[in-house]
């Protein structure tokens, strides 16, 4: 296992490649890349992978196709092992969410991001706090007032696995109520916004993505959501609200602040040059408008970090999902 030194090195050797380097790469992929997503299909983390696919090709910005490969068996540990297993090969990539940290932690299964090489991170994204748009509860307010006054898990919550970072949030919810939400896991993302539109669960904390098309169908009401700041995408999606019109969840009494990681990492031991060229292509989809759009379309978050920044980051929200699933008690015993 690299120590966090080494990897900083690694990164900082990478990123300053990737500055000064030429348009053509040393290293240049020569047979399909396979893009691991350690999640169910629908989800956040498997629309990002499949529009990366998508948009890679059109632009013909690989010489080889992407193949998305969905591996979600043990919340996402199958994937995540896969990659650490397959040492130095640079035809594989793999996207991740916060069972990056989540999973390890609460399974003892014998992973962590260190074994793996950090590449980019694409963006961040929101949690919101959704329920069906017949629901009585009209804002946050009103369900989390709903919340305190019924009995202990009166409220369904539908979410993508357990102890990961949808029950997190619903710990955190618990605990502002005072009162025991029944947590309902379910594959990903997309199931679980199924489950919410069918009336089969009271609320969800669906990324904006997950989310976004029964949203504009009228499906479904946004409450709030899981960040200090409010969404910055003006553009109306359905007939009266835009994403920046959902307010934050604190200004609604939940003090829930809680952000996800979209990057990307390598298997271990692979070379700085390989490392670069994913690089400078995550460069040129960033770029793009359709990425434009599909950020905006997403509400995510645009930070995008490589290097050592990016390690440090890694570093600190590990720990911050630590002392999380600690407080909750989801920790491996």
């Amino acid at each position: 296992m690299k120590s966090r030194t080494a990897l900083g090195a690694v990164a900082a050797a990478v990123f300053t490649n990737v500055t000064l380097a030429p348009a053509a790469f040393a290293w240049e992929p020569t047979k399909p890349i396979e893009f691991i997503v350690p999640a169910g299909t629908g989800g956040g983390a498997d629309q990002m992978a499949r529009f990366i696919q998508g948009v890679a090709a059109k632009h013909k910005l690989t010489s080889q196709p992407i193949v998305v490969v969905n591996k979600s068996g043990g919340a996402g540990a199958e994937g995540f092992l896969d990659v650490k297993g397959d040492k130095g090969n640079p035809h594989k990539i793999v996207i991740t969410l916060s069972n990056l940290f989540t999973t390890p932690l609460a399974t003892g299964v014998p992973f962590n991001w260190r074994d793996l090489t950090p590449v980019s991170m694409l963006a961040l994204d929101q949690f919101v706090l959704w329920v069906n748009e017949e629901s009585p509860y009209k804002s946050a307010k009103a369900y989390l007032d709903a919340a305190k006054a019924q009995p202990d898990n009166t409220i369904k919550m539908g979410g993508t696995g357990s102890k990961q970072e949808d029950q997190i949030i619903t710990v955190l919810l618990q605990k502002a109520a005072g009162k025991k939400i029944t947590y309902v896991p379910f594959k990903g993302g997309g199931d679980v916004a199924v489950q919410l539109v069918g009336k089969h669960v009271d609320s969800t904390v669906n990324n904006p993505i997950e989310a976004e098309s029964h949203w504009r169908a009228g499906k479904l009401r946004a409450l709030c959501v899981m960040d200090k700041d409010k969404m910055p995408y003006p553009v109306k999606l359905t007939a009266s609200q835009s994403w920046h019109d959902v307010p934050t969840c604190a200004s609604a009494g939940l003090p829930v602040d809680y952000l996800m990681l979209r990057g990307i990492f390598m298997p271990p031991g692979v070379a700085p040059d390989q490392v670069a060229y994913y690089l400078d292509l995550f460069k040129k989809i960033r770029a793009l408008p359709e990425w434009k759009d599909f950020m905006e379309k997403g509400a995510f978050k645009q930070t995008a970090l490589a290097g050592p920044e990016y390690v440090d980051w890694l570093g600190k929200n590990e720990q911050l999902h630590r002392e999380l699933m600690k407080e909750a008690g989801f920790l491996a015993k």
